[in-house]
């Protein structure tokens, strides 16, 4: 089997999204982290409007792990969770190691707003500026690719974060061996 065909879709499917703006914060190194996003998706066809969903992505790091906990799960990433399964288990067997951690994604709904995925993006981050909330994501992604850019924005917001878990882990004792 040629992966290197895979390799190089999945490439353009992680670089056809984007993250417009990131969480300000590290995810905690214990217990459950939020990150609240909004998605503006790009219409399907000319001349429909631009979608914006607003969200939150829970991860959950478990602080004892039992074999019930131990793998890596995503939850309510598509319509079509096995195949964002199957997805998601691709892109991690050929970069990082994710076990341990619950992904959850619990939208709070959608509507149109504009003809402009900029102008929605510029919107946004002056509201956010505005109010000075630096928790909150914006990202952008095709009307059919809103699931990767959830797992992108994650993904990402994990591997930022390690060095300073793996620091607080160092700092109780817990990579001594």
């Amino acid at each position: 089997m040629n992966f290197e065909h895979h390799e190089d879709a999945m490439f353009r499917l992680w670089n056809s999204v984007r993250i417009a703006r990131s969480s300000q914060f590290n995810l905690f190194t214990f217990g459950e982290s939020t990150l609240p996003y909004f998605l503006v998706l790009d219409p399907e066809e000319q001349g429909q409007l631009v979608s914006l969903r607003q969200g939150t992505i829970r991860i959950t790091r478990p602080t004892i792990l039992t074999p019930g906990n131990s793998d890596l799960e995503f939850r309510n990433f598509d319509e079509d969770d096995d195949r964002s399964d199957d997805v998601v288990r691709f892109i991690l067997a050929r970069s990082a190691a994710f076990s341990h951690l619950k992904i959850d994604n619990q939208q709070r709904g959608e509507k149109s707003v504009s003809d402009s995925v900029e102008e929605t993006i510029a919107k946004l981050t002056r509201m956010l500026d505005a109010d000075e909330e630096e928790g909150t994501a914006i990202l952008a992604a095709p009307q059919a690719l809103g699931w990767m850019a959830l797992m992108r924005y994650a993904a990402e917001q994990v591997l930022r974060s390690t060095p300073g878990n793996v620091q607080e882990l160092r700092e109780r004792g817990m990579l001594d061996f």
